[in-house]
């Protein structure tokens, strides 16, 4: 994926999708099924089901499913309702040793299998051993938890082959970082605007000034598509505008995995995430958190954490406000994509990736 050349086999110009990608409820309500249901997407940290009977409440595109830990130590997703009349079961986060409905109190294992029924074991036929709350696919990577509601999904291994061993390269004790702190933003945008504007820097020095002057060197960004993830790689700006203490490693590096979330490496080995949530067709809601070893209360982790959210993070919303709007204006035609052979901040084919993925997902690939 290098030129247009190499991309399209042409010297014409790659352009952007068609604006009813971003803005027609059909379209969201396929790749629901095609893209949401059938990838990996982040349910929550290892270390918030630590103990036995925690659990995590979560949507995967206006699905509600939860991770908990049995009481037999063993990590297990479901799907969030009642099999009796459709009750949600649980809310938020917590801790159970049994789940009972809300409704009419039937009362679940933490492995799933109905536990009691009030008044069912009168009913002719009635076999509790039958009865099981609808399982998920649950896999770790590097100690963020995935769910996938496609049964037959490759795993994540094998979707996002040497994603793993990179990020375990740059923070060797990945699986002991813990979150100290998220926030989160709900976003006027399809979630392919949030999406793309994280995964291209064209923009940053036009808009995140305290990041390519305190973070990053913008003319040192690399970020390339492969094997369906996005790479991005720069060196921390000079000393002398430093926005914090970098220790020993100038490296910045991040890993998105097509399709919903970026985990981020920023200098000085502070491990970031980015996570976005499909609510509707132009309805977004933006995670962002942060992580330190051990889950120690880092205070220069939460001053990058503060120096983010109001600057770099704040700044993303009325630039993608805006860009959802022009969306649904009778003038706009998709414009060509930077295509530069040579990479570097001023390229987009990070962006072209994520079309062709998308793309490829509607057509059934």
């Amino acid at each position: 994926m290098a030129g247009s050349e190499g991309i399209e086999g042409t010297n014409a110009p790659v352009r952007g999708l068609e604006p009813r990608f971003y803005t027609d409820p059909s379209v969201y309500a396929e790749e629901r099924e095609r893209i949401f249901f059938r990838t990996w997407q982040y349910a929550c940290h290892q270390s918030e089901v630590e103990h036995a009977g925690d659990f995590v409440v979560f949507e995967i595109a206006e699905q509600s499913l939860f991770v908990i830990r049995g009481t037999d130590g063993e990590l297990r997703a479901f799907y969030n309702v009642c099999q009796h009349r459709a009750h949600e079961l649980l809310q938020g986060e917590g801790n159970r040793q049994f789940i009972a409905c809300p409704y009419h109190a039937w009362t679940y294992e933490t492995n799933g299998r109905l536990k009691r029924a009030r008044g069912a074991d009168r009913l002719p036929g009635f076999d509790s051993t039958e009865i099981c709350l609808t399982p998920v696919r649950l896999e770790s990577f590097c100690g963020f938890l995935f769910v996938n509601l496609d049964q037959t999904a490759r795993p994540m291994e094998e979707w996002y082959a040497s994603a793993a061993d990179d990020l375990r390269s740059h923070v060797p004790d990945i699986e002991n970082h813990r979150p100290i702190y998220i926030h989160h933003v709900d976003e006027a945008c399809n979630w392919k605007i949030a999406v793309e504007n994280y995964n291209e820097c064209y923009h940053c020095k036009v808009v995140h000034p305290a990041f390519t002057k305190g973070v990053i060197d913008p003319e040192s960004i690399e970020i390339r598509p492969r094997a369906h993830t996005i790479r991005h790689s720069a060196r921390a700006v000079s000393s002398g505008t430093r926005a914090y203490d970098i220790g020993d490693s100038d490296a910045y590096r991040v890993i998105y995995l097509w399709p919903s979330i970026a985990i981020q490496v920023y200098p000085g080995r502070v491990v970031n995430t980015y996570w976005w949530r499909a609510r509707g067709v132009v309805s977004t809601r933006t995670y962002r958190g942060w992580l330190t070893p051990g889950g120690v209360r880092d205070e220069n982790t939460l001053k990058i954490a503060d120096l983010d959210r109001e600057t770099t993070f704040a700044e993303d919303l009325p630039v993608l406000h805006s860009v959802q709007r022009g969306m649904s204006s009778r003038g706009y035609r998709p414009g060509p994509l930077v295509i530069n052979p040579e990479g570097g901040p001023n390229d987009e084919t990070s962006v072209h990736a994520i079309h062709r993925w998308v793309l490829e997902a509607l057509a059934g690939g």
